[in-house]
């Protein structure tokens, strides 16, 4: 009816999905990224996962960890998941998504690369470590989720430009190879990779540090922006 809109400005948006059972990511899942670092594509998906607890909204503060020096930003396509399913068919895996967001999987290197037995999970899930939003845009919406443009920003200089089209795995692949493993539920969240572009591997490399204020947007998704606190 148009009577009991709220201004953009009077709310505060929170992560359209708060609290997954699962939050599940996936590495080395662009052709550039896994150039950037010397590496081969990957044959099957790298699968790791992050703590439910690391996200947070689209415009909220990332926490900026006392215990490491080395905070990297990743803007991901994220895929959520809105029907459940186990040993799906890759030609079905869409019909269990329901609609798609930009995530940040921002990342502690000096965790993920050299500390806790190179083990990524700690460095990858400090509280705050994965803004999601703005809002979930509904897998009709969505004219080719494989051919998006993608981008991430730092101070207002462009960090990461890349699209979709170039995923390793696209997103019924994916859907389909977690599903081998673990049983996928409504609201579970499946972050689908970075392209280049990332701190680590620039040279020299390059860090978050407290004031940074990072963008990341995706085509037809929206933007998520967050200060580095």
């Amino acid at each position: 009816s148009g009577q009991h809109r709220v201004p953009r400005g009077a709310t505060r948006l929170l992560a359209p999905v708060g609290d997954p059972e699962k939050l599940i990511c996936v590495g080395l899942n662009y052709r550039d990224h896994c150039q950037e670092q010397g590496l081969k594509v990957p044959k099957e998906p790298l699968i790791f996962s992050k703590f439910p607890s690391a996200i947070t909204g689209p415009f909220d503060d990332i926490v900026h960890p006392q215990d490491s020096t080395e905070v990297d930003w990743e803007v991901e396509l994220a895929a959520v998941i809105g029907k459940r399913g186990r040993h799906i068919e890759e030609s079905a895996a869409l019909e269990h998504v329901v609609g798609f967001t930009v995530a940040n999987d921002v990342s502690a290197r000096d965790w993920q690369m050299r500390r806790n037995g190179r083990q990524w999970l700690l460095g990858k899930t400090f509280d705050t470590f994965c803004p999601l939003g703005p809002a979930i845009v509904t897998r009709e919406a969505v004219k080719d989720v494989h051919n998006l443009w993608i981008r991430c920003s730092v101070n207002g200089r462009l960090m990461q430009d890349s699209s979709t089209h170039h995923l390793v795995f696209g997103v019924p692949a994916l859907v389909a190879w977690v599903s081998r493993f673990v049983t996928l539920v409504p609201g579970d969240v499946l972050l689908t990779g970075t392209p280049a572009g990332v701190g680590v591997f620039r040279k020299p490399p390059v860090f978050l540090k407290p004031g940074d204020e990072v963008q990341c947007e995706i085509e037809e998704l929206g933007t998520i922006c967050n200060r580095v606190v």
